[in-house]
């Protein structure tokens, strides 16, 4: 049993491909929840029929980036009558690059307990197959779709520590890639993870510029994560250094200047408060 209470809201995660990859306590909030809700009504259609699990009579709404007000206030609706609603994205998890977070906003307003039946994630799945570190991963989406957007997110990426996780569409793999190249750098490590868990799972390792030569002739079809390995570490020069520290010591006190400039730079402590003290010194 789901263990479901009345007034709740369960954000389901559905299998990225294989009908498979989801979980007994998934399945059994989809039989037992009161509303069905779903970013995409056929797919869950589909997936409900996969497992034999009858609709009966129960609601189905359709809720997605593009509904209005009115399948927003029935789904409130039904949360204020005491009802338990199951929300599922296409494929994935909810709320992971997909509709749900002005939905589960409203309802913890309208006072519903909220809670998740959770599973598989294209992002995690990627990381686990790529072959780059996932120690620390920084999770981006989808970038933008046009261009100086896309370069400007992309500019403000190029220095997180981690590696980089994108969503992207096959029709804009190649121009994504060639920004990257230009942006993040053409030998960062990188990998193409595309039709995960399908039957033409394929992942594609290499540098930015092998496989922004590759997307340009590749017909990739499916859902595409494209990973990006760390850049290398930012060096940061004597007159850099002192640059930074005195503009922080003009506008804090030494032991909060030498906190930020060790921060931002990554230096040892010792060698910015050194540093820092001769500086000060009376010339």
């Amino acid at each position: 049993m789901a263990d479901l209470a009345p007034g709740k809201l369960v954000f389901v995660t559905t299998p990225i491909g294989n009908a498979r990859d989801i979980t007994l306590r998934a399945l059994d909030t989809l039989r037992e929840a009161d509303v069905l809700v779903a970013e995409d009504t056929r797919t869950l259609r589909k997936l409900l029929e996969i497992h034999g699990i009858p609709l009966g009579g129960r609601p189905l709404f359709a809720y997605h980036d593009h509904s209005g007000a009115r399948d927003h206030e029935r789904v409130i609706a039904a949360l204020r009558g005491g009802a338990v609603v199951a929300y599922a994205s296409e494929a994935g998890t909810p709320l992971i690059s997909d509709p749900g977070f002005g939905l589960a906003a409203a309802a913890r307003d309208a006072g519903a307990s909220l809670t998740a039946a959770p599973g598989v994630s294209a992002a995690i799945t990627a990381l686990s197959l790529a072959g780059l570190p996932t120690d620390q991963f920084f999770f981006a989406g989808f970038l933008p779709s046009a261009k100086s957007a896309r370069r400007k997110a992309l500019t403000g990426l190029a220095s997180v520590p981690g590696t980089l996780v994108f969503y992207e569409s096959p029709n804009r793999i190649a121009k994504c890639l060639a920004d990257m190249v230009e942006l993040l750098g053409q030998d960062r490590q990188a990998a193409i993870c595309r039709e995960l868990t399908k039957k033409f799972e394929e992942i594609v390792p290499g540098t930015l510029r092998s496989l922004k030569e590759r997307a340009e002739t590749a017909r990739w079809k499916g859902e595409i994560v494209v990973l990006v390995g760390e850049g290398p570490p930012k060096v940061t020069t004597a007159e850099e250094l002192d640059s930074d520290l005195q503009a922080a010591l003009a506008e804090m006190s030494m032991k909060d200047a030498v906190a930020a400039v060790t921060e931002a730079t990554g230096l040892p402590r010792r060698k910015v408060y050194r540093r820092a003290l001769e500086l000060l010194k009376p010339q």
